[in-house]
């Protein structure tokens, strides 16, 4: 079991991660945005700013380390995130791997699949950007990214989840999924998990897109994470059905198999979200990190949750999950 994750900034002992918010995002673009010389999006010292400034508010609630989970294809950029990390003392674990077909980077891809070289080229990057650090900047992905649409996972996403779990098994790199609607969750962790992953270090992520208790615990059953991690996006599912579900599991006392999180997105390279999504929603709720701690957290121990279960997810299970601890 490793004791150490990388982060941004350099490996830290699990042990020093404190409580941990496990799906938040700096900043993400669209692949195309690039092209969009009318809306290039914000300078890079207005990144910094709102970085800081979300971050710093995190940090007054005791909040020490997220994870930004921004694959290749949509905007990572780890040397901002070095530097939103470097300037406020916290914790950033960043990510390799790619998004699912229709809002990522397939094209590419399909060109490389198309000469030969689609899953192989895919594990080789994931190894590299693991093992020696993304490009020339040094730094090192402490997670793999996957993930698959609605309703169906496409042959371009398997060859991803075939080459993230070559990845894992060969580094022993945890694995972190992008689910939509709440769907697809249990055939990802079957095929990871057939590919030789350990199930324990696999995230189902935006598991609260479904409130189906069967469907969570047969995940959970089956030894993985759950991710709770859109509190806030009402726009996709309301708070009030995220936060029922979890205290279903919750009172099944299934505390050690779930992360929390927004899956905030802080700036967007390229064209802003709309305005009528932004405004029809309370800004104080809606890509707001702090949201879980200061409005979630009431809510469930108003309705039976302990302090302790919310310290393990917040806290004992990022830990377990980067140090490869069976659940």
């Amino acid at each position: 079991m490793s004791q150490q994750v990388h982060t941004v900034t350099g490996p830290v002992a699990v042990t020093d991660l404190g409580v941990t918010l496990m799906h938040e995002h700096i900043l993400i673009g669209y692949p195309g945005w690039e092209a969009d010389t009318v809306s290039p999006g914000p300078s890079r010292d207005d990144i910094l700013a709102v970085a800081v400034d979300k971050v710093q508010s995190m940090q007054a609630l005791g909040i020490r380390t997220m994870l930004d989970p921004c694959p290749n294809d949509l905007g990572r950029d780890v040397e901002l995130a070095a530097e939103v990390a470097a300037r406020t003392g916290f914790n950033i674990i960043c990510a390799t791997g790619l998004y699912k077909e229709d809002e990522g980077g397939a094209a590419y891809w399909h060109f490389r699949r198309g000469i030969g070289e689609g899953v192989t080229a895919m594990a080789e990057l994931f190894i590299r950007e693991l093992t020696d650090g993304i490009g020339a900047t040094g730094i090192r992905a402490g997670i793999i990214k996957v993930a698959t649409g609605v309703g169906k996972i496409t042959d371009y996403e398997y060859d991803v989840l075939s080459a993230a779990a070559i990845a894992a098994v060969e580094t022993g790199a945890p694995i972190t999924t992008h689910t939509d609607q709440g769907t697809m969750g249990v055939e990802q962790q079957a095929f990871l998990v057939e590919k030789g992953v350990d199930p324990h270090r696999i995230i189902i992520g935006h598991s609260c897109g479904s409130d189906d208790c069967d469907y969570h615990m047969a995940i959970l059953d089956r030894g993985s994470y759950l991710g709770f991690d859109r509190f806030g996006l009402d726009v996709l599912v309301p708070d009030e059905q995220r936060v029922a579900a979890l205290t279903a599991l919750l009172a099944r006392d299934q505390e050690r198999g779930i992360v929390v999180s927004h899956d905030s997105v802080w700036c967007t390279r390229g064209a802003p979200f709309p305005a009528a999504l932004t405004q029809a929603f309370d800004a104080d709720v809606l890509f707001n990190p702090t949201h879980f701690h200061r409005n979630i957290i009431p809510r469930l121990l108003q309705n039976g949750a302990t302090q302790a279960q919310i310290d393990t997810m917040l806290v004992d299970n990022p830990r377990r999950f980067f140090s490869g601890e069976p659940r």
